[in-house]
């Protein structure tokens, strides 16, 4: 079989429906807007975001923040979250890779108005900026 013909046939295979005439739809993604750290600075310095740190251990915090919620545990704290699920929500972490699970959780729970800084803290004090000591 050529690899035309054989790229024709697994096109029309692979894309053929199960004649049932449903279409699926796809899951919502799980994204934030990612903002480097002078943007999350003026997203922070603003009063319409709900801050949330989601880094454990605590190692600091942006000053700002609204909440300190693991991010391992945001579905089991949501109480602590705002009761509007249209309510922005900003994200962070120390490097940026438990702020991405929680913003998975978090559109899970039907938050939408999402921001996550890129780097987390680590980005953020590279920049000069200050945190606050943990605790």
């Amino acid at each position: 079989m050529s690899l035309a013909l054989f790229a024709t046939a697994l096109l029309t295979t692979g894309c053929a429906g199960s004649g049932t005439g449903r279409t699926e739809a796809a899951p919502p993604s799980a994204s934030a807007e990612l903002l480097e750290p002078t943007a999350f600075a003026d997203v922070v310095a603003g009063e319409e975001a709900f801050v949330i740190n989601v880094h454990v251990p605590d190692e600091g915090s942006i000053e700002g923040t609204d909440a300190a919620i693991p991010f391992d545990r945001i579905e089991q704290q949501k109480a602590a979250l705002p009761a509007d699920r249209g309510t922005p929500l900003a994200v962070y972490c120390r490097s940026g890779s438990m702020s991405a699970d929680a913003v998975a959780t978090l559109t899970e729970l039907g938050y939408a108005d999402i921001v996550d800084l890129r780097g987390g803290m680590q980005a953020w004090s590279a920049e000069g900026r200050p945190l606050l000591p943990p605790g």
